[in-house]
């Protein structure tokens, strides 16, 4: 599975920097006017992980494949835009299908760049939250009339569509109104914006203390300094984070917080042919995580072969950590960890 993440904010936020700097190359057009942006930027990062890196070399791999992150940016978003105002509606519906909205608002001064509807940070978000929610209500009205939810039998999921548009309607974010797992199942295919989970990025200035200090509930990023960490070598940007004293990247960040948001993990397979991170939920068992390589690998599972990744590479392979004991074999009902180095045992 690949995390997908959709980009929004006012115009001239700092959100195609930022999407240019999480990519490392000039995809989406900067400009400080309105909607420089029309079609949606899409571009795939891999996730970092040096986990890779060290079984590779313990296995002389071929190749590394990192999981990967898929950002979807799409023009900046104005009061209004829920019903077309800037062509709203059309962007809106570009970012239907992410796991998680990323709404980056500005907190910096900048007399050359054109403020298109921002005031300040707290007053954007609130903008956005508002166009959100339009857009949301105008879901659940067209379905409240649909032939599905109003036939025999939809009772329950008519109940939950009834719930969101009074919720809607008295400004609450879907993700708010469906309390329950059954009540967020119901909801799944309607594709609420609200309903996803949201992670707010600060785009600060380069001198912001605030850069500086540990992952809180909202991500203080500077757009301008990763545009120019993602120009140097890796090995000048560690230099030029240690000069700012900025511990982690902006893409570290980002893929942390979502990564946790969603209850994301990743287990790892190495081999001469490759090394290689794959994406799950927490708390997914051994088949299901089989079945993400292959969905043969789920109905064949007969077993896992497992090491914690600490103990694999103090072992430098499989031989060493079998020898010392520190590899088990799990059956149907284990629960994955993150960082579990695994081989997968299925029947032909």
């Amino acid at each position: 599975m690949s995390l997908k993440v959709g980009i929004v904010g006012l115009p001239n936020v700092g959100k195609s920097t930022l999407f240019n700097a999480l990519l490392k190359r000039q995809q989406a057009l900067v400009a400080n006017y309105p909607f420089a942006t029309i079609e949606p930027n899409v571009g795939v990062v891999e996730v970092p992980d040096e986990r890779l890196n060290v079984l590779s070399e313990i296995s002389h791999s071929g190749r590394i494949v990192p999981a990967t992150v898929e950002f979807v940016d799409i023009a900046g978003l104005v009061a209004g835009a829920a019903t077309g105002a800037g062509l709203g509606n059309k962007f809106l519906t570009h970012i239907r299908e992410v796991d998680v909205i990323l709404q980056v608002v500005r907190d910096f001064a900048d007399s050359e760049i054109v403020k298109e509807g921002s005031v300040d940070p707290k007053t954007d978000y609130e903008v956005i939250e508002t166009e959100l929610i339009l857009k949301d209500l105008e879901t659940i009205t067209k379905s409240l009339e649909s032939k599905d939810v109003k036939a025999k039998g939809m009772e329950k999921k008519r109940a939950v569509v009834e719930k969101l548009f009074a919720g809607l309607n008295a400004g609450k974010p879907a993700r708010i109104v469906l309390e329950s797992d059954e009540d967020r199942e119901l909801a799944r295919d309607l594709f609420l914006l609200t309903a996803k989970k949201e992670i707010l990025v600060y785009n600060v200035s380069e001198t912001d203390q605030r850069l500086r200090e540990p992952m809180g509930e909202n991500l203080y990023i500077c757009a301008k300094v990763e545009s120019e960490l993602s120009s140097l070598s890796a090995e000048d940007a560690k230099a030029y984070m240690l000069e700012l004293g900025i511990k982690e990247s902006g893409l570290d960040l980002l893929i942390n917080k979502a990564y946790a948001s969603l209850g994301l993990i990743s287990f790892l397979t190495t081999g001469e042919m490759e090394s290689r991170a794959w994406t799950i939920n927490r708390g997914m068992k051994a088949p299901q995580a089989a079945g993400v390589i292959h969905t043969d690998f789920e109905k064949k599972f007969i077993k896992a072969k497992v090491c914690d990744y600490g103990k694999f590479v103090e072992a430098k392979g499989w031989k060493e950590a079998s020898d010392k004991g520190w590899v088990r074999f799990e059956g149907k009902e284990y629960e994955m960890k993150d960082g579990d180095v695994v081989e997968f045992m299925v029947g032909s």
